[in-house]
Parts: structure tokens; C-alpha cells; sequence
């Protein structure tokens, strides 16, 4: 295929997406007020067992709690997208789904080994979930050239409310020298994973209009 061809066939699908990004948001919203609820609740958990001078909870344990939640979350909206490609009579691993893909990869591939990594080795949690947040509000604006506003919207909310926790997590020695940080690292993931989900939920059932999304040039 010559370059001419890969550039029309590449703006062919980028053009397909953006006219599936209003789909793709109403599909997404439920997905996302599911992994919220639930986010919020193991994040009040967390916080409630570190005021309450319970036994925190092991690293391995941690993360295989919030690996659980994502789990469940990314479950629950890839059966949503494959239903609804299927009512479409669409193939759900198609073209637009694959750059989707590789927009997304890179942010969440970094994200994800930079995070695991230290809460396994460092056993840093509050550090990793900061991590986390960032990248992955990396990863929805690296979709900006065919997602809807309300999703690059998300993506920064979680990179600038994530940089501000950092910099008040770091800031505050007290904080960063308690003998467990479960506390403060489900509170971020509670503000983060859990409220900002269910703030974006509930922006996108009770708007009516189609968002437009960035045409590329």
C-alpha cells in the first residue's frame, strides 16, 4: 500500500471514530458510574481501616484489590462495546478499535509497570496510585484526535487533579512518614478513579446534545 493510500486509510478510520465518539460516550458512562461506585467504596474502605488502627492491608494485598476493581470495570464496558457492536452487525475488534488501541497503549503500559512496580519492590502505594491517575488521564488525551470533549475533559482532570495530590503528598512530611499509606493512597484513588468517573457519569446522562470532537486537518 502506497503512503497515499496508508494516509487515506488512516483518516478514513479516524473519521469512522469520530463519528462513533457520541456512541462511544453514552457506552462508556455506565461503565464508568459502575467503577466509581465501586471505587469509592473500596477507597472508603481503605481510609476507614487506616483511622480506625486496623492491620493495613499487605502491598500484594492492595494491589490485587484495586487490579480486581479494574478488572471488573474493564470487564463490564468492553461487554458493553461488543454488545453494541454486535447490534450494529460490526466486527468489535475493527480498525478504529486497534488505533484506539494504540492511542491508548503507551500511557497505560507505562503507567501500569511504573505503579505495580512500586508497590511490589518500594512498597510505595501513594506513589504509585499518583502514577496511575496521571498516566491514564495521559492515555484518554492521547485518543484526542477522535474522542469526544467530554473524554478529553476526564483525561485532564485526572493528569492536573493527580500532579495536585502529588504536590500535596510530597509537601506534607507527616503524611509521607505514617507507617502505612493505604489511608492516603485509597484517598486518592477514591478522588480520583472513584469521584472523577462518577462526576463524568453523571455529566454525560444528563447532557442531550452530541459533543463534537477534534477533525483532524
Amino acid at each position: 500500500m502506497s503512503t497515499q493510500q496508508d494516509a487515506l486509510e488512516h483518516l478514513r478510520v479516524i473519521r469512522s471514530l469520530m463519528e462513533k465518539a457520541h456512541i462511544y460516550r453514552a457506552i462508556s458512562a455506565p461503565a464508568a458510574l459502575v467503577g466509581g461506585l465501586l471505587a469509592l467504596g473500596v477507597s472508603g474502605y481503605g481510609v476507614s481501616q487506616s483511622f480506625s488502627g486496623a492491620e493495613p492491608i499487605s502491598s500484594i494485598g492492595f494491589l490485587s484489590l484495586w487490579l480486581a476493581v479494574l478488572a471488573f470495570t474493564a470487564m463490564l464496558n468492553l461487554s458493553l462495546l461488543a454488545r453494541d457492536a454486535a447490534r450494529r452487525g460490526q466486527s468489535f475488534v475493527s480498525d478504529g478499535m486497534r488505533m484506539a488501541m494504540r492511542a491508548l497503549l503507551p500511557a497505560l503500559l507505562a503507567g501500569g509497570v511504573l505503579g505495580i512496580g512500586l508497590i511490589v519492590y518500594l512498597h510505595s502505594l501513594t506513589m504509585a496510585v499518583l502514577i496511575w491517575s496521571v498516566c491514564y488521564g495521559l492515555a484518554l488525551l492521547g485518543t484526542a484526535s477522535f474522542s469526544p470533549r467530554s473524554l478529553l475533559r476526564l483525561g485532564w482532570s485526572f493528569v492536573l487533579v493527580g500532579l495536585a495530590l502529588f504536590l500535596l503528598w510530597a509537601a506534607n512530611g507527616e503524611v509521607r512518614l505514617l507507617p502505612s499509606d493505604e489511608g492516603p493512597a485509597s484517598l486518592v484513588m477514591g478522588l480520583t478513579f472513584g469521584l472523577l468517573h462518577v462526576i463524568y457519569a453523571v455529566a454525560v446522562f444528563v447532557s442531550k446534545k452530541p459533543e463534537a470532537v477534534t477533525h483532524p486537518e
